[in-house]
């Protein structure tokens, strides 16, 4: 698979009808999206308390991307790339140009043949991958197809999702009560000093959100902006928050910050299936069916899934999957250790909530699908 032109894909870009999926955000970039990104949103590199953890994988991880091979690249083009270095999104171009990566680190994602797409190799991704294909949650996860390497680089080689969809419809929701490790908490009070950036960043989204002191101080500390950020959204409510939503027409929608009530959820599925009956109860029907896999998935049982996502993706045809993604801060549990996944946290018991937040969902599919069916106990 080649890479186009340069110029032909600045065209393209500024004059074609743009197909944008979103994926999660890249932890260690900086730089702000093209129109997509908050200063909210741009938290997430100060959260993440280890540079040099694995790359969230999401949507991205699953299209095809090209190679950037040329060394001569236009001041345009440079800064159409340099607009959406850090975007949880994927552009798209004419049908004719495969799915480039334009998000997050410069050749961390590549193209790979038979429908397949290669991420740069993180350890703990593998490690989760190598154990969910033995897994009963196998059918629910990319197919993983080990790692190789290529132009001196090591890569985790997984399916792409969107292969089968035509101009698929994609929403990322992000589950559990919390998206941050325990330890990420624990290393970011060890050094409680102010941040000023995190402050501005919390009274952008809510000006009343500060204490007087804080106001005062025009600085928060970072363990208090991280359990913050949590509370704002439904992540707390419900054990789960939207991240992004991709039409088909390429139109996103990642305002969901402050979804937070169960009405601003359901009317944002609403919107993002137009109602479909069909779409709603195969969306329903599969995460019945992952929820019942997870009750008897030793993988599931014997690791805190954090930050960790279920993939929406439907498309023209009525064709509706959902995916489990993103398993780079799922952690093992020390030996005879299990979660509830299910319970509230409290602070060393490790509990991710994963399990609430797809009750919830299960609960407002199934509100919103035709006909008598009872919601999830």
């Amino acid at each position: 698979m080649g890479a186009p032109e340069e110029d032909g894909a600045l065209e393209e870009a500024q004059g074609g009808p743009l197909g944008i999926l979103p994926l999660r955000k890249l932890s260690s970039s900086s730089a702000s999206s093209a129109g997509f990104s908050s200063s909210y949103e741009d938290s997430e590199e100060d959260i993440s308390s280890d540079p040099e953890r694995c790359l969230d994988p999401s949507a991205a991880a699953f299209l095809h991307t090209l190679d950037q091979q040329k060394p001569r690249v236009s001041k345009s083009w440079r800064k159409i790339k340099n607009m959406v270095h850090w975007s949880p999104f994927v552009m798209s171009f004419k049908k004719k140009y495969p799915w480039i990566q334009l998000a997050g680190h410069a050749g961390s994602f590549k193209a790979a043949a038979n429908g397949r797409i290669l991420k740069k190799h993180c350890e703990s991704e593998q490690r989760c991958l190598d154990r969910l294909m033995a897994d009963v949650l196998k059918p629910y996860v990319p197919a993983y197809h080990g790692d190789v390497v290529k132009d001196g680089e090591r890569y985790n080689q997984m399916d792409d999702l969107l292969a089968d969809f035509d101009s698929p419809c994609v929403m990322d929701c992000k589950m559990g009560i919390r998206t941050y490790l325990e330890e990420e908490l624990t290393k970011a009070r060890k050094k409680p000093s102010l941040r000023k950036d995190m402050y501005q960043k919390m009274v952008e989204v809510d000006p009343a959100a500060p204490t007087a002191e804080e106001h005062a101080q025009r600085a928060v500390t970072k363990p208090r902006y991280m359990q913050w950020r949590e509370t704002i959204s439904s992540t707390a409510t419900l054990g789960f928050r939207i991240e992004g939503i991709k039409k088909e027409d390429g139109s996103v929608n990642r305002d969901f910050k402050k979804t937070k009530t169960r009405e601003q959820v359901t009317e944002a599925f609403r919107e993002f299936t137009k109602g479909n009956p069909n779409i709603l109860i195969a969306y329903r029907d599969r995460l019945k069916d992952i929820r019942a896999t997870l009750e008897v998935s030793p993988f599931f049982r014997g690791h805190e899934v954090i930050g960790s996502s279920l993939l929406f993706i439907h498309d023209k045809k009525e064709q509706a999957k959902v995916w489990m993604i993103d398993f780079g801060k799922t952690t093992p549990l020390p030996e005879g250790q299990t979660l509830q996944h299910d319970v509230p946290w409290q602070e060393g018991n490790r509990e991710d909530g994963y399990l609430s937040g797809l009750n919830n969902l299960i609960d407002i599919l199934t509100e919103m699908c035709p006909g008598p069916s009872a919601p999830v106990a």
